[in-house]
């Protein structure tokens, strides 16, 4: 049985008045997320609220597609509310949130995501983004128009190209990973990556084992980092997999042993085939000096010189047996070392290797191989957020045919760069009109920043100008 473990934190910030993020606590369901509203004083707040009651109202089916579901439900309900009320005109919402939901395998953490609020997962000491940011500068990143620096302070920053409550239907991104004891999930609002490093990030969560010590130390770096937008920290542990972790830890030992074997194995070897060359030479030099030194007494006619013969005959040859047994032991060891190297070989590169699976009309990604030599079958990890018929070529014939990856990280990547391409041919097809709404409040001690919104379709493309 797969355990989760949650803990949570939230502050309006060193420069707002009021907070507009909303987290998401459900631990019954294991349901989590935190959700990021935009539209005036009111507005977001409200928005916000929705998007989280209506994913808690939605969490009894433990699906990645009922979550997702969910989503879009609250992304209706909020645009119907901001037409029917004008003091809620143009409110929206980020939300990211993360579920323990049934997989074809058994337990898997399902994620979604809408805007530009994140979902990262800690594993192996190594901190990874899984959500991808719906914004401008996001945008403008991926094709290379602006670096990660200048992205920060870009006057556009706060303008999103998808968020709940803007237009009547919305895309989700999603995602799934089998549960490894040990991970840890973080999802946050972007008042706490605008002021925090990934590096910060990732110190606190190897070094805080407590999820709530971990989420306010998150969210006092925060305020500590200038807190110019509300911030909102929500932090998640698996604490139990069903022995996952051990299995895999399990494979990793064995392969790392396999390895170190075969090392070993071939220093053997030198050494054996350098004593070898050495004992050759020593026979080479010493046995003509033995027989020199027979031929140099021989024996009278009364010796018994046929005994004498007998013996050294005799000698030699238990010599020789001695020499053949030893030789054999030492050789069958080394055969025997190596056969483990490339047994060990062998099952370590068909499970420390990933591969993507076309299956109905997603992409899966799994780990190890099925029916290859002492395997162990393909171990899912997560399905991609792509649909097949959207995938351009080359790439789809590349995940048709097979492709592998040497990581996770490498498969993330991938399907980063396969969503960018479905994007940017998205974005030749189809004209989208950027309409810019902003609010400005002011009071004699308190300036509100507020985020701008753009709409999109269901095929998200961005008109940037000049």
């Amino acid at each position: 049985m797969t355990t989760l473990r949650a803990g949570s934190a939230t502050h309006v910030g060193q420069v707002r008045s009021n907070n507009q993020d909303s987290e998401l606590m459900v631990g019954d369901a294991n349901l989590f997320g935190v959700a990021d509203g935009m539209g005036g004083h009111q507005g977001g707040e409200v928005a916000s609220a929705m998007a989280v009651e209506l994913a808690r109202e939605h969490s009894s089916e433990r699906t990645l597609e009922a979550l997702k579901q969910a989503a879009r439900v609250a992304n209706r309900a909020i645009f119907e509310k901001a037409g029917n009320d004008p003091d809620l005109h143009g409110m929206g919402t980020t939300l990211v949130a993360v579920q323990l939901v049934d997989g074809p395998e058994g337990d898997e953490i399902g994620w979604i995501n809408v805007g530009d609020s994140r979902v990262y997962l800690l594993r192996d000491d190594e901190l990874l983004q899984l959500s991808h940011d719906h914004s401008l500068v996001e945008d403008l990143v991926r094709d290379g128009r602006i670096s990660r620096d200048e992205a920060k302070v870009h006057p556009q920053r706060n303008i999103l190209t998808r968020a709940l409550g803007i237009d009547l239907d919305v895309n989700v991104d999603s995602g799934s990973l089998l549960p490894l004891a040990g991970d840890r999930y973080l999802l946050c609002s972007d008042g706490l990556f605008n002021e925090v490093s990934i590096d910060q990030m990732s110190a606190v969560l190897r070094r805080l084992v407590d999820p709530d010590e971990a989420a306010e130390e998150l969210v006092r770096l925060a305020n500590e980092g200038g807190g110019r937008d509300n911030i909102t920290v929500v932090v998640v542990d698996v604490i139990d997999d069903d022995g996952r972790a051990a299995a895999i830890a399990e494979a990793q030992a064995a392969a790392i042993a396999a390895a170190e074997a075969k090392e070993a194995a071939e220093r053997a070897a030198a050494e054996e085939a350098a004593r070898q060359a050495a004992l050759a030479e020593q026979e080479g030099d010493l046995e003509p000096a033995a027989f020199a030194g027979r031929r140099s007494s021989l024996p009278e006619a009364d010796d018994d010189y046929g005994a004498e013969k007998d013996d050294l005959y005799a000698d030699l040859e238990r010599v020789r047996a001695r020499r053949f047994t030893w030789r054999v032991a030492a050789f069958l060891v080394l055969l025997l070392l190596v056969a483990a190297a490339v047994v060990g070989a062998i099952y370590f590169s068909q499970s420390g290797t990933y591969h993507a699976r076309v299956e109905g009309d997603v992409v899966n990604v799994y780990r190890g191989e099925d029916g290859g030599l002492f395997s162990r079958g393909a171990q899912f990890q997560y399905a991609m957020r792509l649909d097949v018929d959207d995938i351009p070529e080359p790439y789809r014939s590349d995940v048709t045919e097979g492709i592998e990856f040497a990581s996770l990280q490498a498969a993330r990547e991938w399907e980063f760069n396969v969503s960018d391409a479905i994007e940017q041919r998205t974005t030749t097809t189809t004209t989208t009109t950027t309409t810019t709404t902003t609010t400005t409040e002011a009071t004699t001690t308190t300036t509100e920043a507020t985020t701008t919104t753009a709409p999109t379709t269901t095929a998200p493309a961005t008109s940037i100008p000049g």
